[in-house]
């Protein structure tokens, strides 16, 4: 990939992670939504108005530069890094928010955190490579759109355990909230393909995220979504199934 490229794919992803769209970015440059998409498409920015775009995104021409250079976006966590933040739970809530677009203002007036204490656990963040911290406590992540836990792993066992006690203690009929239990019997290739299904849901639920980030804390809420699926049938089922009726039977 060319420096242009990654340069303007870098733009892309800020444009993204700020909640700007094109016709924001035509109405800056006063141009139209058509010219703007042509000249990411052609790659014929002029340095002029890449300068325009960067002060509009508050952020350092050179910074741009920098994060373009920069490794691919981890996916996943190692299970050391995981371990370091479910030991430390106000770490961990401090991880989860910066994840969903909080910026350091937004923690402070939603959680009970003094700024040395916010500034410690994103330093620690810092650390632990899951963000930058920048000058004037900026946050950029590290992650990548499709990042998730680790299977299994210290965060997602922290997060179940609490979905397991709190999160179904709910009627699921406010307007908000849907619950659906499905039973059926698939074949290993149909089990797959709801899987890669799954999949699709998880990255619209991230698009959908990262389009309300530019709306006010105030117009959002913190929504929980959980897919599952494996083979299993309630244990109620093999009880009373012939081959354990024929079992008990036979002994």
């Amino acid at each position: 990939m060319s420096q242009t490229n990654n340069l303007l794919q870098t733009l892309k992803k800020q444009l993204r992670a700020q909640g700007k769209t094109y016709a924001d970015v035509a109405q800056l440059l006063d141009l139209s939504e058509a010219s703007v998409k042509r000249l990411f498409a052609s790659q014929s920015f002029t340095l002029q108005r890449l300068e325009q775009l960067c002060d509009w995104l508050q952020i350092e021409f050179s910074e741009l530069m920098q994060q373009a250079q920069q490794q691919p976006q981890l996916t996943q966590l190692s299970l050391q890094q995981e371990q370091d933040i479910a030991a430390d739970q106000l770490l961990l809530l401090v991880a989860v928010s910066v994840i969903n677009g909080f910026s350091f203002q937004d923690l402070l007036s939603h959680y009970a955190l003094t700024e040395s204490e916010c500034i410690r656990k994103l330093a620690a963040l810092d650390r632990l490579k899951i963000i930058d911290l920048l000058p004037g406590n900026r946050i950029r992540l590290r992650l990548a759109t499709h990042f998730s836990w680790l299977p299994d792993g210290p965060i997602q066992r922290f997060f179940l355990q609490r979905v397991q006690q709190d999160f179904f203690q709910s009627r699921f009929d406010k307007e908000t909230e849907k619950l659906l239990v499905l039973n059926g019997l698939l074949c290993n290739s149909s089990n797959r393909e709801l899987q890669q299904l799954m999949s699709r849901w998880a990255r619209e639920f991230s698009e959908l995220t990262r389009g309300d980030r530019s709306l006010n804390m105030e117009e959002k809420h913190g929504t929980t979504l959980v897919l599952a699926v494996r083979q299993w049938r309630h244990a109620l089922f093999d009880e009373i199934s012939r081959s354990t009726v024929r079992n008990v039977v036979d002994k």
